[in-house]
């Protein structure tokens, strides 16, 4: 069973091709499921507090047969929530994608990879890079949402 292996899976800051992109959101999908366990299961709302570090909200969004979409954010003391990364769960293909308006490329970035690969593949493995390497970093803290 693919939940069982916490084998670390590095990812390159770029990715290769559309299939690494697959890739990562398989890998972000094992991730949220260690992380919270059965997704589907979750309540509406719930927060991680571990002492010393920010708790953690994740919030589910929206529920569907074949989907679910979260909210997984910080609980800052001013109220602000951010990162606030909406990631859609799709349960029947076992991925996990961070949907998001706005991804924040500079100009430099987009020139140095127009003529190899295509920006808006680019701007989503950033996106999905960030939540699996912060889904590390919050189980390193000792979050989570299994009970």
């Amino acid at each position: 069973m693919l939940l069982k292996s916490k084998k670390t899976q590095i990812f390159s800051p770029r990715p290769r091709s559309f299939i690494d992109l697959m890739d990562m959101y398989e890998h972000n999908y094992i991730r949220l499921r260690l992380f919270c366990g059965d997704i589907r299961r979750l309540p509406d709302v719930s927060i991680s507090r571990v002492e010393g570090v920010v708790p953690v909200q994740l919030r589910v969004l929206e529920r569907a047969s074949h989907t679910t979409t979260l909210m997984l954010t910080y609980c800052f003391d001013d109220g602000d929530l951010r990162p606030d990364l909406k990631v859609q769960v799709y349960h029947d293909s076992h991925q996990a994608d961070v949907i998001s308006r706005h991804c924040r490329l500079n100009g430099r970035d987009i020139r140095l990879w127009e003529e190899q690969i295509d920006n808006v593949l680019l701007c989503r493995w950033r996106l999905n890079r960030f939540l699996y390497k912060w889904l590390k970093h919050l189980e390193y803290q000792g979050h989570g949402f299994i009970k």
